[in-house]
């Protein structure tokens, strides 16, 4: 017996386990994803059929609600079918109901009209038509002082923030764009993701006995996002800062199926909610259609997302603890990549069409001496001297002094210019002969490329002058002597104008901690640029030319001048090369008024301020608006940045 019975527990073994396998296999191998259903619209969302004087029967009635799978009513509002349509009785008929009913759904997107539920005799009659009402069921508004503390509290979330917070705007313009664009922005969006994953899905077929990767069906479903407030910041930066509030309860039907070996395996996403706050930042402002080169999108706090994950027919969501723990690592994930100030950044323009030149670097030159130079004097002799530039400034050229009656002068002298594109930009030399009165004859000129210059090494160039720029022509065989420079590249560093590493101004000894002088820690050569961006209610008594005037240790530096205007935009940035910061100084700036007409009183003081450098040095950069002195209401926005190299 006991023989019997193991062989009998073996045999039952066998048989239970194919039986199962035979039937996982044909209820989850070949089973296929559910079709996601294009969901009623709110506007046509509240319409369902009932019969109101029990004539019809309940399962017909059930059936028909089913088939227009609608939500759960709410208040109603009845109207009969006769009373809205003033359908005379002997008009009457079922199909006049099944085509309204049409209509409706027809009004929607993306939902199938269903196909008829009722039979032949199915609906009752009653003096030759159904008694069918139509209702329409629609919340009732209710005052906010009717509802207790738990509604107040149940309907909090779903309140938009346009009424919670005054800073954001109501846009239904916008959300009724996105509804009307949904369909068009749905493909071209899904045809972005087709495109963006083929490669990623290629990267994996092939291994791990992977066959094939694609999506069965991809479509962001009927119901477009819709955005419950927008707000507007203003900064003092060149960009556009926008706020969202970002709500997306879609239906998107989205099917992978990854074929492994010889079984086909489905991956459904269904019931997809977003609830996000991003911040979208347009910059910096150009002016090149669109008149923004980047937008960087970036999130304000961790989104809510929620989702269900069918594979194989069954949601693996309901797996006890497995939905938290998506939950967490999605929230952990995306914050680690765009919670700001991380941002992702989406080039508009060609940098290389809209990007403004900055400053990078200071070249320092020593124009060290010249020999053999042509005599130009009637006495055999010159008086040379040499004017220095680089190629795209529009700054005047520096100059040396001049050497009389010299053609092998000495002038070791150096000189500080300022760097924008060390990789195209040349350092023009020419030497010319003084003459006190007509032109001053060139003797020659020479082209230095900074692209040859290594940053921090000084290499010395002993150059031939040419004639012109053109070094292979042929009738140029004279000899107009040589030059000698000496040139050296130092580059701005990025932490300029920050505490190395000494945060609060002390540095660590065995002793103890003793205070550092300001120009141990912000020692050394730099570049003070002075942006004056605008001005705003400066008003003159007699008229409004607005310029603005900079005084910064002894130089003077003026803006253009903007007619007729008391909110005046000029964006002109001055350069002052500094061999030590400025440290407890002060910058003068002051606006004037001009008439543009002969006038004994042509100038206008408009107002003036002074700003206190300490700051600019200790952190690098300060953009602000200051109000202006002796001037009611005006104010002038000033940006001033620090750079050692």
């Amino acid at each position: 017996m006991g023989f019997l019975s193991t062989l009998l527990g073996i045999f039952g073994f066998g048989i239970g386990t194919s039986i199962g396998l035979l039937i996982g296999f044909f209820l989850f191998i070949y089973s296929k994803p559910k079709t996601v259903k294009g969901s009623l619209t709110k506007k046509y969302m509240n319409y369902q059929v009932l019969d109101r004087m029990g004539c019809m029967d309940f399962l017909v009635i059930q059936r028909l609600l089913n088939s227009l799978e609608l939500d759960k009513p709410g208040d109603y509002i009845v109207k009969s079918w006769k009373d809205r349509w003033q359908i005379p009785d002997k008009e009457w008929n079922s199909d006049l109901i099944f085509d309204y009913i049409a209509f409706i759904l027809d009004k929607t997107k993306g939902f199938t009209i269903p196909s008829k539920v009722r039979h032949d005799g199915e609906f009752a009659t009653r003096n030759g038509f159904p008694h069918v009402i139509i209702v329409f069921y629609e919340p009732v508004p209710r005052p906010l002082y009717e509802l207790d503390n738990d509604q107040l509290l149940d309907i909090l979330p779903d309140i938009p923030l346009w009424v919670k917070c005054p800073d954001y705007e109501r846009v239904d313009w916008l959300n009724k764009f996105v509804a009307d664009m949904w369909p068009y922005l749905d493909k071209a969006i899904c045809a972005q993701i087709r495109s963006a994953t083929e490669p990623m899905f290629a990267e994996y077929v092939g291994k791990y006995q992977i066959e094939a990767i694609e999506f069965d069906n991809l479509s962001l479903g009927t119901i477009p996002p819709e955005i419950h407030g927008l707000k507007v910041c203003e900064t003092n930066e060149k960009e556009l800062v926008l706020e969202p509030a970002v709500r997306w309860a879609g239906n998107p039907n989205i099917v992978l199926t990854l074929k492994l070996l010889s079984f086909r395996i489905t991956v459904q996403l269904v019931d997809l909610q977003i609830f996000m706050a991003p911040r979208i930042t347009l910059k910096p402002l150009v002016p090149t259609f669109p008149c923004f080169a980047t937008v960087a999108v970036s999130l304000l706090g961790k989104p809510d997302v929620d989702f269900g994950m069918s594979i194989l027919g069954g949601d693996i969501m309901a797996i006890p603890g497995l939905y938290h723990f998506v939950q967490k690592t999605i929230k952990r994930q995306v914050a680690s990549l765009y919670i700001w100030p991380q941002a992702l950044e989406i080039p508009i323009l060609d940098p290389a069409t809209v990007a403004v030149k900055k400053p990078v670097g200071i070249l320092h030159v020593k124009v060290v001496r010249a020999q053999k130079l042509l005599k130009k004097d009637i006495l055999g002799t010159s008086d040379p001297y040499v004017k220095l530039n680089l190629s795209g400034e529009r700054l005047p050229s520096k100059k040396t002094t001049i050497k009389k009656r010299n053609l092998n002068p000495e002038w070791n002298e150096k000189f500080k210019l300022i760097v924008k594109d060390p990789g195209s930009q040349v350092l023009q030399l020419q030497v010319f002969d003084w003459d006190k009165v007509g032109n001053h004859d060139r003797l020659g000129m020479q082209f230095v490329p900074l692209k040859f210059l290594t940053p921090y090494e000084t290499k010395e160039f002993k150059l031939d002058l040419l004639k012109h720029t053109d070094s292979y022509d042929p009738q140029d065989k004279k000899q107009r002597g040589k030059i000698v420079v000496e040139l050296m590249y130092a580059p701005f560093r990025a932490d300029s104008g920050k505490l190395d590493g000494t945060q609060d101004g002390y540095s660590r000894k065995e002793s103890g901690f003793d205070r550092t002088s300001d120009s141990e820690v912000f020692g050394g050569a730099g570049l003070l640029s002075v942006l004056i961006q605008g001005a705003e209610d400066v008003e003159g008594e007699r008229h409004n030319n607005p310029y603005a005037i900079v005084f910064f240790r002894g130089e003077t530096k003026r803006t253009k001048m903007t007619k007729r205007t008391r909110d005046p935009v000029w964006n002109e940035e001055f350069h002052y090369m500094l061999e030590e910061p400025p440290l407890n100084e002060k910058i003068h700036i002051e606006v004037m008024s001009k008439r543009t007409g002969f006038s004994f009183r042509s100038k206008e003081h408009l107002g003036n301020v002074d700003i206190n450098l300490t700051d600019v040095v200790h952190n690098g950069r300060i953009n602000k608006k200051y109000h202006l002195i002796d001037s009611k209401n005006g104010v002038i926005h000033v940006a001033i940045k620090w750079v050692t190299a």
